[in-house]
């Protein structure tokens, strides 16, 4: 993390709090790239997040997703993932080719990418951008015990629209994703400061539900209503409390089985016109799928079986929220 933690003088601090404050008039951007998926909002165009399908190649992992009836997939382009940073300029073809000849167009990846000035970084936004790929998420960031969080929020803020730029030259949009616990964006209120330093067109938020209800209990309607103009794809799992070995902790389960309330998180999406690119995780036991594992302990059809069951939820509740 020692290229997250720089320190910046009172002078620079104040520029770039003055930067944040200043973005905010513009929390009102329609994205330059259009990530709306349709015009009707009758249906989501929803990828499967390939960590789940890990145990498969290329090509066995496209043709499952496309016929579990997935719209694509978001690709996994990071360290243990699909794809590795240091090979993208040979594996990532691949893979799209893969994609492709099934039907599945590429669109989504997650990525370890922050630094704009880092090389390997740089050569798998540029190989994505040649491919067509159009959103991807980034990497997470943490606030540094010695630094305090309002410094570390300018630093990441800078940080940001330096990404912003080179998403602007490749035609590339970024999402940070909220993760619960004591990460950066925990809280969702914690980011504007961060997204609020950029243009908010090809840099912004990749909005999780299960980790804003984790966080947010029953106000995370206010979290999502201050985010919103910086949505630009969603996460979609659930979650719900239980006690494993004596202590309460978060347990995901299948969509529907725990604490989002999905008809309402997808009518608030309606009524605030949010229709992005979903990215689709299944985060319970799945004999080590959920996890990203390359090899599992079930039957794989069961986990076809259950990712499908999840995809048909989103589908239903997307189509009966009012």
């Amino acid at each position: 993390m020692s290229k997250h933690s720089t320190i910046f003088s009172r002078r620079e601090f104040s520029k770039l709090s003055a930067m944040g404050l200043a973005a905010i008039p513009l929390m009102s951007f329609k994205n330059v790239l259009n990530t709306t998926e349709s015009s009707s909002q009758d249906q989501l165009n929803v990828h499967l997040f390939s960590k789940h399908l890990q145990f498969l190649d290329y090509n066995d992992m496209s043709a499952a997703a496309a016929e579990m009836g997935f719209n694509g997939l978001d690709l996994t382009v990071r360290p243990k993932g699909h794809v590795l940073p240091e090979n993208v300029k040979d594996d990532l073809p691949k893979a799209v080719e893969a994609m492709k000849k099934n039907g599945l167009a590429p669109k989504m990846m997650s990525t370890n990418v922050w630094d704009a000035k880092n090389i390997v970084q740089k050569t798998v936004l540029e190989t994505a951008s040649k491919l067509g790929f159009t959103n991807y998420r980034t990497d997470w960031l943490k606030y540094p015990e010695d630094t305090p969080i309002t410094e570390s929020q300018a630093l990441y803020g800078k940080q940001s629209r330096d990404l912003e730029i080179l998403n602007e030259k490749l035609k590339l949009i970024g999402g940070y994703q909220n993760n619960s616990g004591k990460n950066v964006g925990a809280p969702v209120w914690d980011l504007l400061p961060i997204l609020e330093a950029t243009e908010g067109k090809y840099m912004g938020s990749q909005y999780d539900i299960r980790h804003a209800v984790i966080e947010g209990g029953e106000c995370w309607e206010l979290g999502l209503r201050r985010i919103k103009p910086f949505i630009n794809s969603i996460v979609i799992k659930d979650v719900k409390w239980g006690i494993i070995n004596g202590k309460w902790q978060p347990i995901n389960v299948p969509l529907g089985e725990g604490m989002v309330d999905f008809n309402r998180y997808f009518s608030l999406l309606k009524k605030y016109k949010i229709n992005v690119p979903v990215s689709l995780h299944v985060e319970y036991d799945l004999g080590g799928a959920e996890k990203g594992n390359k090899k599992i302990t079930i039957n794989e059809k069961k986990v076809f079986k259950s990712i499908k069951k999840d995809l048909m939820f989103i589908k239903e509740a997307w189509k009966n929220a009012e």
